[in-house]
């Protein structure tokens, strides 16, 4: 019986692995094996920290409304409910980068927030 050894099959796989890790240091961008072990954690890992980016991001826009919402003499948690009160449907994203660029904007909303506590 003849052995069978993959031929074109496994030289377009290695290929594919081998153009995947183009760049990568030392052994990890020439030979199969590292390049195919490096690879596999490179994809892993661009998976998982999609969904990381995602709670990163919000993290952060909490953390600058907080900054903006004690400057103006309330907590964060407090501003959110006073906003939801008022009927003020404003997501993080927005209302973080109002308290960067447009402070005078958000204070407006604050004092909007403080009236319907």
């Amino acid at each position: 019986m003849p052995r069978v050894t993959g031929g074109s099959s496994k030289r377009a796989r290695h290929k594919k692995i081998l153009k995947l890790a183009r760049g990568y240091r030392g052994a990890g961008g020439r030979l199969f094996r590292p390049a195919n072990e490096r690879v596999l954690k490179a994809l892993a890992y661009s998976y998982r920290d999609r969904k990381q980016r995602k709670r990163n991001f919000r993290r952060l826009w909490i953390t600058r409304i907080n900054a903006a919402a004690r400057a103006h003499g309330m907590s964060y948690s407090r501003l959110m409910g006073g906003l939801k009160n008022a009927g003020i449907a404003l997501n993080r994203k927005m209302l973080a980068d109002m308290a960067v660029r447009d402070s005078e904007a958000f204070g407006a909303l604050v004092e909007e927030a403080r009236s319907h506590l």
